[in-house]
């Protein structure tokens, strides 16, 4: 995280403050009348506003929320911009904190929490010979001197927004008791013996729903809670990519633990297996968010793992998912035919599930029965009728399958199949004229057949049933704010990675920059990568009971299938994703 110069601030006419201590409302409306910001008349009325009470919310905030416009665009003034401007105004560079990128664990060593808060600063990155500190307050320094005789660095100040960190609501949890924390597996096992936070205490509730709405915005997937020997680790999933956000006592990892588990209707007691949950909560937004609950043990204490399933993300239209228009028209051609099986396949986490929801929710119309058994179920979806696999009713794939068929389904989704019989069922619901859809994990389309073999379905029944089968991967797409022409990179070189295939057409490789809207990685969301198979009548005769794979993919791309490599070398030669990324996603071609 790097602190930018305030080049559009520098740009505006605004002239250097000569100011000492705390900001003051009073102060920063003359100074924005002064520099054109706010119209003489909205600064008068700004103060008549404002002078009618007193607040304790910090100077800028306050202004950020009379919702003043700037005189010369229009815009609103918010809490950020206003930041920036001030910056520019204190001569000192702006920075848009990113909690994700903050040393957590050695911000501790400059300053306590009490002085920070007092201070109304924050370390935000900690050198060998020089710390920067971040501050909504940059004409309040008094402080520097001791700060930098406390930690022999150089202080450099950067201006950043008022920032209201988890600092606070873990420091409020804490208060309430002191409390040690599982400190080792035979602490684990021994339930009963150590006090524990009250799941309901005011501090804890901040930081569930500060962790929760913090999440949310970043776009996370995932939340980890981790207990380590000395602290509990918090990390976000995001892009498939995971960070640290922040570090908690292991007290209060607890209580939050258990105040989760409370939510999700989970045994709060039950510490020693694993344990599953789900919860229903709104975004900043206000629309519904689904999340699915994990619990498991390990040496330093309960850790809990929370999916989160966000409906804007989990059901798309087939652009948005990633699609070709070559393989989206294939695809519909596909699952709109009367009965067989379709597979998707592909590793854990390669949005298969994104897929057959978005596949599944567009097909449930009013005129079909859409049925499904999963383990677990991942989103509730109230046009699909959903059952949940539960092994200790003996209620696995394949007996929730069979049941499924006394259900008069149109369209049936199986979660996995994982075995001979569960396989066998599905087969056998394509031939009494359902539509069926199920996962596999293969490497590509082509080995998802003989998967098939291996399991013991025999080939004429494949041939018979099997209608396509759809590869996938996910690989980052460029941010779309910081991205730039690679000019360095050729045809020739993409080529060279996807060989034996020639790119033809348009060819605006694009390369990672990072800005703050990526939290300077470069990359901002995910789309999929697919491979299509369909079963033709010319692929039949290759679907034998020892398969050549070679011929099997040859006369697949004959079809039109695109390899998986090749989809993703379309998607650079687009500008939208790396050449690094699509190599690091997908197998080789071997054909």
């Amino acid at each position: 995280m790097t602190a930018k110069p305030d080049a559009a601030a520098a740009a505006r006419p605004h002239r250097k403050a000569h100011h000492k201590g705390r900001l003051d409302w009073r102060v920063l409306v003359d100074w924005l009348r002064e520099d054109g910001l706010v119209t003489p008349g909205d600064a008068q009325r700004t103060h008549q506003r404002l002078a009618a009470g007193a607040s304790a919310q910090h100077p800028l905030v306050r202004l950020a929320n009379v919702g003043l416009l700037h005189a010369g665009t229009g815009k609103p003034l918010d809490t950020e911009s206003l930041t920036e401007w001030l910056a520019g105004r204190a001569g000192v560079d702006y920075l848009r904190i990113d909690p994700l990128k903050v040393d957590v664990g050695r911000v501790a060593d400059v300053m306590s929490i009490n002085y920070a808060e007092k201070r109304r600063c924050l370390p935000v990155q900690v050198g060998s010979a020089e710390i920067t500190i971040a501050t909504c307050e940059p004409f309040d320094t008094d402080w520097v001197d001791e700060i930098e005789g406390h930690t022999r660095k150089r202080i450099r100040l950067v201006v950043a927004s008022p920032f209201y960190t988890l600092a606070k609501s873990v420091k409020a949890a804490t208060k309430n008791g002191q409390v040690s924390g599982p400190a080792n597996f035979e602490q684990l096992v021994e339930l009963g013996k150590s006090k524990q936070l009250d799941a309901n205490d005011q501090g804890i509730v901040q930081v569930v729903d500060w962790l929760w709405q913090y999440a949310f915005d970043q776009r996370a997937s995932d939340i980890h809670l981790e207990p380590r020997r000395d602290m509990g680790a918090v990390r976000f999933r995001i892009d498939g990519v995971m960070h640290t956000v922040y570090q908690l006592p292991l007290t209060v990892m607890g209580a939050m633990t258990s105040r989760i588990k409370l939510l999700g209707r989970m045994d709060v007691v039950e510490k020693r297996r694993p344990l599953d949950g789900r919860i229903k909560t709104r975004n900043p937004s206000g629309d519904e968010v689904e999340m699915r609950l994990s619990t498991l043990p390990t040496a330093f204490g309960e850790k809990l793992v929370m999916r989160i399933f966000d409906p804007d993300t989990t059901v798309k239209s087939l652009d948005a998912l990633g699609f070709s228009s070559h393989d989206a028209q294939r695809w519909e051609q596909l699952v709109t035919r009367p009965h067989g099986v379709i597979l998707v396949t592909g590793p854990t986490g390669s949005g298969k599930t994104t897929t057959l929801y978005s596949t599944l929710k567009r097909l449930a119309t009013d005129e079909v029965n859409v049925c499904t058994i999963e383990d677990p179920i991942e989103m509730i979806e109230p046009a699909f009728n959903q059952t949940q696999v539960q092994p200790q009713l003996d209620l696995n794939f394949a007996n929730g399958l069979r049941a499924l068929m006394r259900q008069d389904p149109d369209i049936i989704m199986v979660g996995e199949v994982r075995d001979l019989e569960t396989a066998e069922m599905a087969i056998q619901a394509a031939l009494t004229g359902h539509l069926v859809f199920t996962t596999l994990h293969t490497n590509d389309a082509a080995a998802a057949i003989t998967r098939l073999l291996d399991l013991g379905v025999p080939s004429y029944l494949i041939s018979a049933t099997v209608l396509g089968v759809l590869a996938q991967r996910l690989v980052r797409t460029l941010c779309p704010h910081c991205k730039q022409p690679d000019e360095a990179f050729s045809r020739d070189t993409l080529a060279a990675a996807i060989a034996p295939w020639r790119m033809s057409g348009a060819f605006k490789p694009h390369r990672p920059v990072g800005c703050i809207e990526c939290r300077m990685t470069g990359f901002q969301g995910r789309a999929g990568l697919y491979e299509l198979l369909t079963v033709s009548e010319a692929l039949k005769p290759h679907l034998t009971q020892t398969p050549d794979l070679s011929r099997l993919r040859h006369q697949a791309t004959q079809d039109g299938m695109r390899p998986l490599r090749l989809a993703g070398a379309m998607k650079v030669a687009e500008g939208l994703t790396t050449l690094d990324e699509v190599l690091r996603a997908t197998p080789s071609w071997e054909a």
